[in-house]
């Protein structure tokens, strides 16, 4: 593994990297506390809270003129499903586990990143490494979340409605994807060159 000291941080900086590492900690909790508390609740299988995504569903609302009713198209709503089936509350568990280890892990790896920099080492295999994994599993992580959470969606709608409302929507926004991925594939490919600058100019000393 190639790591050697880089320099010294401002005083400034370390604090600013030694906030971000307290910030980490807090997020990771307050996520793994509400998942918990998700999972509890999908576990108990009734009166279940479930935000549910519509494609080109039609309801009409009192909201015109002396109470008129006027045709709106609803995108999102949050349903109170008096009994789960088994399948959504295993979707909706699956997603609530999916989201605890994607987010432990992305946090994880970029609080070890801060620590290598505090102690001097910017560019490294190491580093590269670290801030490759947290991006691949933040990607595919919130992609299986979103995936999981689809499901349960889907499946709540199906059974209130008793399959009178087809919303089969599977919704991973491919733009947002792609950008992701896009800035996950530049971070990763300035800390390649970095290190590897970092070792031709070592081999030049």
């Amino acid at each position: 593994m190639t790591s050697t000291k880089q320099g010294t941080l401002s005083r400034g900086d370390a604090g600013a990297l030694i906030g971000f590492c307290i910030a980490g900690v807090a997020i990771a909790a307050y996520i793994t506390v509400f998942s918990i508390s998700r999972i509890i609740t999908l576990l108990s299988g009734t009166m279940v809270p479930v935000l549910v995504e519509f494609v080109d569903q039609p309801i009409e609302a009192p909201l015109g003129a002396n109470g008129e009713n006027i045709t709106l198209e609803l995108d999102r709503a949050s349903i109170t499903v008096p009994s789960l089936p088994p399948v959504a509350i295993g979707a909706g568990i699956l997603g609530q586990i999916a989201q605890i280890v994607t987010i432990v892990v992305v946090i994880g790896c970029l609080m070890l990143l801060a620590r290598s920099i505090l102690t001097g080492a910017v560019f490294s295999r190491r580093n590269t490494r670290l801030v490759m994994a947290a991006g691949i599993v933040g990607l595919v992580g919130f992609a299986a979340v979103q995936f999981f959470e689809n499901m349960l969606s889907n499946a709540a709608v199906a059974e209130v409605t008793d399959n009178a409302v087809d919303n089969a929507v599977i919704s991973i926004e491919p733009f947002t994807f792609v950008l992701a991925a896009f800035i996950i594939s530049v971070i990763g490919t300035a800390f390649v060159i970095g290190d590897r600058l970092q070792r031709e100019t070592e081999g030049l000393v």
